[in-house]
């Protein structure tokens, strides 16, 4: 009697046990595909941020603030901002009306103006600066006949300036194309009905709507020309307190002094988080009110 009791428990266990290992293996079969993402993930971002944590690493807090004091990194630093300061406004005041008259009209050769101003997007900035050179150099095409006016651009502080604006135009001007047209055409249309101006109709109704977009725009085209390196090098050169940016100091100290070129680095870097966080607060701002 208990033999057969024994027998009858045995055979009872055994789906308990089959179910079991059915068990696991679903889950295993529901994990993987879920793991191989999170692992893909996880390399991506610590490809990411290994080089970023290695210029703190290899840069003591106290020999970065002594390198904040030698005359490359202040000059660099200070023509830096002036340069990007002066050329998001140039691209703001240049880029609004284009960007405006790209998202509200269509016209003849609309695309290929658009593709031109997204070229300098792709193109290499290697040559960007030669066809700067070529255009406004001593010799170039419209350079000649300014340089016998005694009005020389090539390698001065006008050339840094024209190639961060020749970089950074299209990141501004997309980014407030596409504000506009999230403009909801009937408050335009809304303020026209009542009387409202065109020009009135820009400035107190689109542009406060498109206010968000726009910063954002302007934000990243600053970024962009504070990181300007290939086609500043090539066409207004390296000289130290009148073209030498922070990139290319970072280029030039990298031959002699790393310590300073690390400096300069980590100024880039924490310049480059606080660009991201005022771009993604104002992108969530956006979203929130597109919500609501």
């Amino acid at each position: 009697m208990a033999s057969n009791q024994a027998k009858v428990s045995h055979l009872i266990m055994l789906p308990e046990e089959d179910q079991g290992a059915v068990s696991l293996s679903a889950r295993a079969k529901e994990i993987a595909p879920k793991m191989v993402p999170a692992i893909l993930l996880i390399l991506s971002v610590a490809f990411i941020a290994l080089p970023v944590a290695s210029l703190f690493l290899k840069s003591p807090l106290e020999t970065t603030i002594r390198s904040l004091h030698d005359p490359v990194v202040m000059d660099a630093l200070r023509l830096s901002l002036m340069t990007s300061t002066l050329t998001t406004s140039i691209v703001v005041l240049m880029g609004t009306p284009v960007a405006y008259i790209h998202a509200r009209f269509h016209y003849f050769g609309k695309e290929i103006a658009d593709s031109l101003i997204d070229l300098p997007v792709i193109m290499p900035p290697a040559v960007a600066g030669i066809a700067l050179l070529m255009a406004f150099g001593r010799m170039g095409i419209l350079g000649r006949y300014l340089d016998a006016f005694g009005i020389s651009i090539a390698f001065t502080t006008l050339a840094v300036i024209i190639a961060q604006v020749f970089v950074s135009s299209p990141f501004y001007i997309r980014q407030a194309r596409t504000s506009f047209e999230d403009v909801d055409l009937s408050f335009e249309n809304a303020a026209r009905t009542l009387g409202a101006s065109r020009t009135y109709t820009i400035f107190h109704v689109i542009l406060p709507i498109a206010c968000n977009g726009l910063i954002s725009g302007a934000i990243m085209a600053f970024a962009r020309s504070l990181g300007e390196f290939g086609a500043t090098i090539m066409f207004a050169g390296n000289f130290q307190g009148r073209t030498q940016t922070m990139p290319l100091a970072i280029y030039t100290a990298m031959q002699g002094d790393l310590d300073v070129s690390l400096c300069i680095a980590l100024i880039l870097v924490a310049i480059s988080f606080m660009v991201i966080a005022l771009v993604k607060t104002l992108t969530r701002r956006v979203y929130k009110n597109a919500g609501n």
